[in-house]
């Protein structure tokens, strides 16, 4: 009798927990309708509670925008728990790159980026430290083609691998208007960016104390008005947004209090970046919070 009893429960709460799976679908789908068929809206949720996961068109591949960059704040934490590059280490500001498309040179406009005071300082130096905070807390396109061509975007690209998120492939710094031209972009999925930010929160992307310290700098980001927008005030979140024309994303680690995180990915393709992609991920957030805090 008591088998039977708890078999009974436990088959409860599969139907149940299988219920909010589809009830957080069926609510992510009534907020995207709107947007119509041409546009792609990728998300992944990952309960770190729970180890629930929810995935809707999570594996198709897409301009990842900026961020791209938390693969290469990865491979420079890895760089130093491995003890070649050091964080205080000095690196001359400059603003000449060679295009992955034919080798030519290019240089970035201070226009064109979200953070305009280290072009000031080109023929000087800054540290790694530095460079990665801009690069990740004010999306500074300066900062990441210096760090890429530190460590190279192919060694960003095997580590992402070795973590498991092989479809996040990095292939050139930003602003290569002659790679791009080519088709040589940047390219990852919703997935991708669940799985190393679920490594992030779990202590385990590099190691714990480097996980710790990534994680310090994703809660320093900037960038507001997407995932942190949908959930209740005072939640902390570990994120970084990424925009080019017609694209938008949001990839977070969200810590409630009391609960381990969740992961949350919201990838945008062919919605307004400036203003109804952001909003989009607000309302994604606000229904994932909902539906992990129900269990």
């Amino acid at each position: 009798m008591a088998r039977a009893w708890i078999i009974a429960c436990l088959a409860i709460a599969g139907l149940s927990a299988a219920a909010r799976a589809g009830d957080f679908e069926e609510k992510v789908a009534a907020l995207t309708a709107p947007f119509g068929r041409g546009a792609l809206v990728e998300v992944a949720l990952h309960d770190l509670e729970t180890g629930a996961t929810h995935l809707i068109r999570a594996d198709e591949p897409i301009h990842p925008a900026s961020t791209m960059k938390v693969p290469v704040m990865l491979e420079i934490y890895r760089r130093v728990e491995a003890g070649t590059l050091g964080l205080d280490e000095p690196i001359e500001v400059n603003n000449t790159f060679v295009s992955i498309a034919d080798g030519s040179p290019f240089s970035l406009d201070a226009a064109d980026d979200s953070e305009t005071k280290l072009y000031g300082r080109v023929g000087e130096t800054a540290t790694v430290r530095e460079l990665t905070f801009l690069m990740i807390t004010e999306s500074s396109n300066l900062a990441t083609n210096i760090l890429i061509d530190k460590v190279s975007a192919k060694a960003v690209t095997a580590f992402m691998k070795e973590l498991g998120a092989g479809d996040l492939q990095v292939l050139r710094g930003v602003e290569d208007d002659r790679a791009f031209e080519a088709g040589l972009n940047n390219s990852g999925t919703a997935r991708g960016m669940m799985t190393i930010l679920g490594r992030l929160a779990e202590g385990t992307a590099v190691s714990k104390a480097a996980s710790a310290a990534m994680l310090d700098v994703l809660r320093a980001q900037k960038f507001n008005d997407g995932i942190p927008a949908g959930l209740p005030k005072g939640v902390s979140v570990a994120h970084k947004t990424g925009s080019i024309t017609n694209v938008y994303h949001d990839a977070a680690v969200v810590e409630p209090a009391g609960r381990r995180p969740f992961v949350l990915v919201v990838m945008t393709r062919g919605i307004e970046a400036d203003r109804a992609a952001p909003k989009l991920a607000a309302e994604i957030a606000r229904v994932a919070y909902e539906t992990v805090a129900a269990r």
